[in-house]
């Protein structure tokens, strides 16, 4: 049997098999596979009669990042609440590395790949990702706060010379925002001085992408605009985020 949740441009299909089903974990799990991979998996637990166990198979997966490892923190929470064993399989030695980093595989029994036992090394039941400590430290916040003082003092020097260079040299908003993803997939806004034309979403299918993956990026973009060419090159396009202080 296969139940298929699909969410933007990915599909994530899971294979029942008596009263476990298992979820094929695509090549990728970044910010763009995140938020389906999680809606697939929250279909699963708030089904009418949930599987007994849901395994991730992530034998066809060569990289995470902390999207994705939002996404699985965010699974485990959901898995315990409807009581559901969650397992994962087909780690590669970069997946693993991850995990280990994150202290995920502390939390996620790994089963093998030929027996589907479940390895014998205790679980640590209530371990999830941690932020490091040195965030909480007072003497780090200070120069946090002095150096983001710093870059806004250079800042507010060059913010009308350039807001008047971008005006003039398109019509539009001054400034452009976008929401990114930072530690475990937590969302961000972010605010930098506009460097492309207004339209440069709808425009993006002229562009031919010479990145791969979810990234998208053409050395000669003819969405940016002139001033935003100079912004680019001296590094004053300057992004800011609404978490902390600033």
């Amino acid at each position: 049997m296969h139940n298929q949740n699909e969410t933007g441009n990915q599909a994530f299909q899971a294979n029942e098999t008596g009263d476990s089903q298992t979820i094929a974990i695509p090549k990728e799990l970044t910010v763009v596979e995140a938020v389906p991979f999680r809606n697939a998996f929250r279909s699963i637990c708030e089904a009418n009669n949930p599987p007994f166990k849901v395994v991730l198979d992530f034998s066809k997966t060569s990289f995470i990042n902390s999207s994705g490892i939002g996404a699985l923190a965010s699974s485990i929470k959901m898995s315990k609440t409807s009581d559901i064993t969650l397992t994962i399989m087909g780690l590669n030695a970069q997946v693993q590395a991850v995990l280990t980093m994150t202290g995920l595989d502390k939390v996620l029994p790994i089963e093998a790949d030929e027996t589907g036992e479940i390895r014998e090394e205790p679980i640590d039941e209530t371990a999830l990702p941690v932020t490091h400590p040195s965030i909480r430290s007072r003497a780090k916040r200070i120069i946090d706060i002095l150096g983001a003082l710093v870059g806004l003092f250079i800042t507010a020097i060059l913010f009308i010379p350039i807001a008047i260079a971008i005006k003039r040299d398109s019509p539009g908003p001054l400034f452009f925002s976008q929401t990114r993803c930072g530690w475990m997939g937590k969302g961000f806004k972010l605010w930098k001085f506009r460097s492309m034309v207004t339209d440069a979403e709808a425009r993006k299918h002229e562009v031919k992408n010479e990145a791969e993956g979810a990234i998208f990026k053409a050395a000669n973009d003819p969405r940016i605009t002139r001033v935003g060419r100079f912004l680019r090159r001296t590094n004053t396009s300057t992004n800011y985020r609404n978490s902390g202080m600033f």
